[in-house]
């Protein structure tokens, strides 16, 4: 099996989300479940059939989080330095509107782009890895060509 980069943050995100499901939700459900249960004929029970389904979500992702963390190579950003690489916390600004972004180049595991962390596999991310400061990048998006220059380069 092929070890994936997550962030120490990333890694202790997924640890905290196991335990919420293990100790509190799974808990929750199996206590749901058996009351429903109490209400009679399951065929024609919403509330007995809901849990159920809600009982194979936490499963699944019970399942999943596990796999995550026993695969995941923990990278510590802080140890880095240099052109950027996973882990890199980089200021970019789009060459044609001016707008300034900063992003965290960080593992699929924990990819979110609201929160400006970026997944290591997204061409933005690609592009600009092995990148320095003051370096142009051209990148191909669904939205068109974006043209990019690095202002800043940080690892923490």
């Amino acid at each position: 099996m092929e070890k994936f980069p997550l962030t120490r943050q990333g890694y202790q995100a997924l640890e905290v989300e196991l335990r919420q499901l293990k100790s509190v939700e799974r808990p929750a459900v199996i206590k749901a479940i058996a009351e429903a249960r109490e209400h009679g004929d399951l065929s024609e029970n919403a509330e007995y059939h809901a849990a159920r389904e809600k009982q194979s979500f936490i499963e699944g992702r019970v399942k999943e989080l596990e796999s995550l963390i026993g695969l995941a190579e923990v990278i510590d950003p802080a140890k880095l330095s240099g052109a950027i690489k996973f882990g890199a916390s980089v200021t970019i600004v789009d060459e044609d509107t001016d707008e300034e972004r900063t992003y965290q180049i960080v593992g699929e595991a924990e990819a979110n782009i609201e929160k400006g962390l970026l997944n290591i596999k997204s061409p933005l991310a690609r592009a600009l890895i092995g990148k320095e400061e003051g370096d142009s990048v051209d990148v191909r998006t669904p939205g068109g060509d974006r043209s990019y220059e690095v202002l800043k380069i940080v690892y923490r």
